[in-house]
């Protein structure tokens, strides 16, 4: 093997195939390696023998003439558990990430403010953002009737991978007929 450091060799290939949705070949590895095949074959060949070893969940499978990481048959009644509790939601919609991107940035923030900026009626929508958990009511404005502040969640950082909402990407001028829509 010419593979000076077999280690971190081994668990770059093991990020490559933990990554993709499909079996990886050897071809493809090496490719994006700079790894010879041959070397490829052997590290994976040792990678696949430490997740023989006592104490791993995962192991590495020949699949389609690929390479997948895949979960031990033992543990499949966990698996299964776990992939009963994620409930499959449909996507968000086109007007659903419009409202929710004015509820992040602008929050807290009441439905008129967002109807304003939208030029539509949310109602729906926002009830469809509540249930979903990605929005919640998080107080009363001191206007006329007193209406509802929305802000966003924790399960909205979460859908979206962020930290926190510093991390929201900066917000451009919006644009309203020609007026600049201010916070």
């Amino acid at each position: 093997m010419t593979v000076i450091f077999p280690e971190e060799a081994m668990a770059v290939l093991e990020s490559l195939i933990f990554v993709s949705s499909k079996p990886v070949t050897a071809a493809t590895l090496s490719r994006i390696t700079g790894y010879s095949e041959e070397d490829v074959e052997l590290l994976l060949d040792r990678l696949a023998e430490l997740y023989e070893q006592p104490g791993h969940g995962l192991k590495l499978s020949r699949v389609a003439g690929g390479y997948q990481l895949v979960t031990r048959p033992e543990y499949s009644p966990y698996v299964e558990k776990m992939l009963k509790e994620k409930t499959k939601e449909p996507p968000l919609s086109q007007a659903a990430m419009e409202t929710l991107s004015i509820i992040a940035y602008y929050q807290p923030v009441t439905r008129a403010k967002i109807e304003a900026v939208r030029g539509t009626r949310v109602d729906h929508i926002l009830a469809n953002l509540i249930e979903r958990g990605l929005i919640k009511e998080v107080g009363r404005g001191s206007g006329p009737g007193r209406p509802v502040l929305y802000g966003s969640t924790q399960k909205f950082l979460e859908y979206f991978g962020l930290n926190d909402l510093s991390e929201l990407p900066p917000l451009p001028e919006l644009a309203n007929n020609g007026n600049n829509i201010k916070k």
